[in-house]
């Protein structure tokens, strides 16, 4: 009886610490993102909304959290297509050397975004391309499609082979299997791998300062604010990139993966 207690208080004892390792300077964060004074640092003096209305009333923060979500969707849009017609194309066809072009299609996963930014600035200033939001686009495509892929390829059955040769015996055209049969099946695993390209694009900040010069997303511009010290203004818009985050995260959980589960 006192071990099995033992054993319980350890377990709790283990799991509050590992959530207050990964949610406490999330905490601290939200917590002095509503601090009454200069600096976001103890004690607390109170709470207010003064540097959340400065945030909104801020013209190049507002711009910036712009064109990191029309990056995001933007991105993640063309990385489902990308993904999901290279998933079809590799699970129901018959293509030279499937194995290596599954592996090259994944292998981006296992690059730093470091070494992709570089090769891709690399690679537009060779092509004399100007950087601006599109280059960071591309670049966010290149790290989302072997996210795309992957997932989507992964649910693409055997089970799902018999009512696509069904369609086309009843005289459907391969497109048409693709889109109006293919596709809608595969739906749950598309919507979570564009909410999780949205989710990854949306604070990625490497890829973006790197390939944008004047119109830069919301990490980057982040980032320039940190130069010139802490106050609790970038706590609020961390805090805010935060909820953006989880959002999307319970959007994904609440439409996709509970009707999966139901289904």
């Amino acid at each position: 009886m006192i071990s099995s207690r033992f054993s319980k208080l350890l377990s709790w004892s283990y799991l509050a610490a590992l959530y207050g390792f990964i949610f406490l300077p999330v905490a601290v964060l939200v917590l002095f993102s509503f601090q009454d004074g200069r600096l976001p640092v103890p004690p607390f003096n109170g709470a207010t909304l003064k540097w959340y209305g400065e945030v909104f009333s801020d013209n190049r923060l507002m711009s910036a959290l712009t064109n990191s979500l029309m990056v995001a969707i933007g991105s993640a849009t063309v990385a489902c297509v990308l993904g999901f017609c290279a998933a079809y194309g590799l699970a129901r066809f018959v293509l030279p050397a499937s194995r290596l072009q599954r592996g090259l299609l994944i292998a981006p996963m296992t690059v730093s975004y470091l070494i992709i930014a570089l090769g891709l600035l690399t690679t537009f200033n060779w092509l004399g391309v100007s950087l601006s939001l599109w280059t960071v686009g591309i670049g966010h495509v290149v790290i989302n499609l072997p996210l795309c892929f992957a997932i989507i390829y992964a649910s693409m059955g055997d089970h799902q082979k018999n009512i696509e040769r069904a369609a086309r015996d009843l005289g459907a055209a391969e497109w048409q299997v693709m889109t109006q049969v293919s596709a809608p099946m595969l739906m749950p695993s598309i919507l979570a791998a564009f909410f999780l390209s949205v989710t990854f694009s949306w604070d990625e900040f490497i890829i973006a300062f790197l390939l944008s010069r004047f119109d830069v997303t919301l990490p980057v511009e982040i980032w320039s604010m940190l130069r010139s010290g802490l106050n609790p203004k970038t706590n609020a818009v961390g805090s805010i990139v935060f909820l953006v985050s989880v959002a999307l995260l319970l959007i994904l959980e609440l439409i996709v993966f509970r009707r999966t589960a139901k289904k």
